[in-house]
C-alpha cells in the first residue's frame, strides 16, 4: 500500500468522521467510537506516510489531476508528515482524556454533541494546514480550524468562556483579514499562489515589494503562533477553556502558525532579509513571555504564558537558519507540543483533585496524589530544559547552532535563551514547592478538604507504625484513584511517555529532524515534486 497517495484522508476522513459523529448526536457512546475510530485510523495513515518519507523523500498529489499550479496540490514530506503524526498522537491522547473526563462525570458539563463534531474538523483543518502547498489553502485550513476552535472554546456557555471567546474570535479574524491582504497582494504581484511557484516567481519583484509582502505574512503568521508582541490574547483566551480544550489548542493551534512561519521563510524568502528582526522577537517574546509567567498565581495561566515563552526559541531557530538550526527547531516543535500538551492535561488533573488550579489554594499534593506528582514531575522538567530530556536537547541544539559565527545581537539572544530557560526552572519550581511539597495547611488561602485528607494521611501513617508503614500510602492512592478517572491518568501518562520517547530515540529522530532541514533550505526538492517543469 502506498500511503502517500492516501495523504487526502488525513484531512478527509476527520470531516466525515465529523459528519458522522453529529448525525449520532443523540447517541453519545457511538459519537465516542466515532470520534476514537476516526483518530486511530488517522494515525496510522501518518505513520506509514512518515515512514514512507524517512528518507528524505517529497511527494505532491495533485487534486482533480489538475496539475500546479493552476490546481490543488497537497505536499508530503518529512516536515509536513513529522508535525501531522505528532498533532494526532497528541489529539488522539487529549481525546481519550475528554472521554474518561464525560464518562465520570455523566457528559454534564457541556454539549457533547457538538464537541466532537468541532474536534473533528478542528485536527482536518490542522491537516489541511500542513499538507496545503498553496497560501490559500493554508488559509483555508487555518479557517476551519479557527472556526472549530470558536465552538470548542466557549462550550458550556459560560460568561468568562464567552467573554475569552470574543477576544480570540477578534484576534483571529485580524490575523485572517491581513493574511488573506497578504494572497491577494501577492496574487496581484505574481499571479500565482502556489508556493513552488512563488518560490521562483518572489525574487523576479522588487527588493521593497517583497519586503513588503514577507512583513504581512509574518505578521499573520505570528498573532496565530502568539509572537510578543501578537501574543497577549492567549493568556486570557486558553485558560478559561475545559481542560481537554486547552490542551489540545496549547499543543497545537500556536505550532500551526509556526509550522507556517517555518515553510514560508525557508521556502518563499530565503537569505535572512528580515533575521535581525526577528532575533529580536524571539528574545521579547521568551523574556518578557516568561516573566508574565512568574507572576501568575493560577497553573493555567503560568502555562499559557511559559507557552508563549517558548513560542520564542522556536522564532529564534528560524532567524538563525542553517542546517543544524532549523533542525533543532523541527525536534523542539516535537518536544513543545508534547510536553506543553501534557502539562495543561496535569493542569486538568490538579483541579479535579483539588478544586481549584490556583496555587495559593493548593499543597500536600505530593502526600495525596503520588501518581499526579510523577506526571507533573518529568513533563515539569523536561520544559525547563534538564537533561537528558528533550527539552534540554532541542534548546542545546538551537544555542549551539547559534553560537557558530554568532554575530553580537545573536549571543544577545543567547544570553536571553538561557535567561529563559533558568527562569521557566524557577518557576516550574516554585509550583512544585507551593502545589505538592508544602503542607496544605500553610496555603494562603488553605483548601480545608485537602487540609483533612492530608490530616487523614498522616494519621494513618502514624496508625501503622513500624509494622506496615505503607498505610498511608495506600489511603493516598485510594484518595486519588476516586478523584481521578484512571482514563485522565492513562492519557497524560501516555503523552508523558512520548515526551521521554523523544530524548530516548532522539539521535534517529534528529538525523531525520536534519534530513527536513536540509530539504528546507535547499527548496529544490519541494519545487520540483510540484510543478511539472
Amino acid at each position: 500500500m502506498n500511503f502517500l497517495d492516501l495523504a487526502p484522508l488525513a484531512v478527509v476522513l476527520p470531516i466525515f468522521g465529523a459528519g458522522a459523529a453529529f448525525l449520532a448526536r443523540r447517541q453519545v457512546r457511538m459519537q465516542r467510537l466515532i470520534t476514537i475510530g476516526i483518530l486511530t485510523l488517522t494515525l496510522v495513515l501518518e505513520a506509514g506516510m512518515l515512514a514512507a518519507v524517512w528518507g528524505g523523500e517529497s511527494y505532491a498529489i495533485h487534486i482533480g489531476g489538475w496539475d500546479s499550479p493552476f490546481g490543488i496540490a497537497l505536499m508530503v514530506d518529512g516536515f509536513s508528515s513529522f508535525m501531522l503524526l505528532v498533532s494526532t498522537v497528541v489529539s488522539l491522547a487529549v481525546l481519550l482524556f475528554a472521554t474518561s473526563q464525560g464518562l465520570a462525570d455523566g457528559d454534564e458539563p457541556g454539549p457533547v454533541s457538538v464537541f466532537h463534531p468541532a474536534y473533528l474538523i478542528l485536527l482536518a483543518g490542522v491537516s489541511n494546514a500542513f499538507l496545503a502547498a498553496d497560501l490559500f489553502n493554508l488559509y483555508v485550513g487555518f479557517e476551519i480550524l479557527l472556526t472549530a476552535s470558536y465552538v470548542l472554546l466557549t462550550l458550556g456557555g459560560t460568561a468568562e468562556r464567552i467573554r475569552a471567546g470574543t477576544t480570540y474570535v477578534v484576534v483571529s479574524v485580524v490575523s485572517s483579514v491581513i493574511f488573506l491582504m497578504a494572497i491577494a497582494m501577492i496574487y496581484a504581484a505574481t499571479g500565482t499562489v502556489n508556493m513552488a511557484d512563488l518560490a521562483v516567481k518572489l525574487p523576479e519583484l522588487g527588493q521593497g515589494p517583497q519586503l513588503i509582502l514577507h512583513v504581512l505574512l509574518l505578521i499573520a503568521f505570528g498573532i496565530k503562533a502568539a509572537v510578543f508582541p501578537l501574543s497577549l490574547w492567549l493568556p486570557d483566551s486558553y485558560p478559561t477553556a475545559p481542560a481537554p480544550v486547552t490542551a489540545v489548542f496549547a499543543g497545537l493551534l500556536t505550532k500551526v502558525g509556526v509550522y507556517a512561519i517555518v515553510r514560508t521563510e525557508t521556502l518563499l524568502f530565503p537569505g535572512g532579509s528580515v533575521n535581525a528582526g526577528l532575533l529580536v522577537v524571539s528574545a521579547l517574546t521568551m523574556v518578557i513571555g516568561i516573566l508574565g509567567a512568574l507572576a501568575q498565581t493560577d497553573f493555567k495561566r503560568m502555562l499559557s504564558f511559559t507557552l508563549t515563552s517558548h513560542i520564542g526559541y522556536l522564532i529564534f531557530g528560524v532567524a538563525v537558519g542553517g542546517p543544524l538550526a532549523i533542525a533543532a527547531t523541527i525536534y523542539y516543535v516535537g518536544h513543545h507540543i508534547i510536553v506543553q500538551t501534557s502539562l495543561f492535561m496535569v493542569a486538568g488533573l490538579i483541579e479535579r483533585r483539588a478544586g481549584s488550579s490556583n496555587v495559593t489554594r493548593l499543597g500536600s499534593l505530593a502526600k495525596l496524589s503520588p501518581a499526579l506528582s510523577l506526571l507533573f514531575f518529568i513533563p515539569a522538567i523536561n520544559l525547563g530544559g534538564i537533561p537528558p530530556f528533550s527539552g534540554f536537547l532541542g534548546k542545546f541544539g538551537l544555542l549551539h547552532a547559534a553560537a557558530q559565527d554568532a554575530d553580537p545581537l545573536t549571543w544577545v539572544v543567547i544570553g536571553a535563551g538561557l535567561l529563559t530557560s533558568l527562569l521557566t526552572l524557577l518557576a516550574i519550581i516554585r509550583v512544585w514547592a507551593r502545589v505538592f511539597w508544602r503542607r496544605a495547611a500553610d496555603a494562603e488561602v488553605p483548601n480545608q478538604e485537602l487540609v483533612a485528607e492530608a490530616t487523614q494521611v498522616a494519621d494513618e501513617t502514624l496508625a501503622g507504625g513500624a509494622q506496615n508503614p505503607r498505610l498511608g500510602l495506600k489511603l493516598a492512592k485510594q484518595l486519588e484513584a476516586d478523584s481521578l478517572p484512571w482514563g485522565m491518568r492513562y492519557a497524560t501518562g501516555s503523552l508523558v511517555l512520548a515526551g521521554i520517547a523523544l530524548a530516548v530515540f532522539a539521535g534517529p529522530i534528529f538525523e531525520f529532524c536534519e534530513r527536513v532541514a536540509a530539504e528546507l533550505i535547499a527548496r529544490e526538492p519541494y519545487i520540483s515534486s510540484i510543478l511539472p517543469f
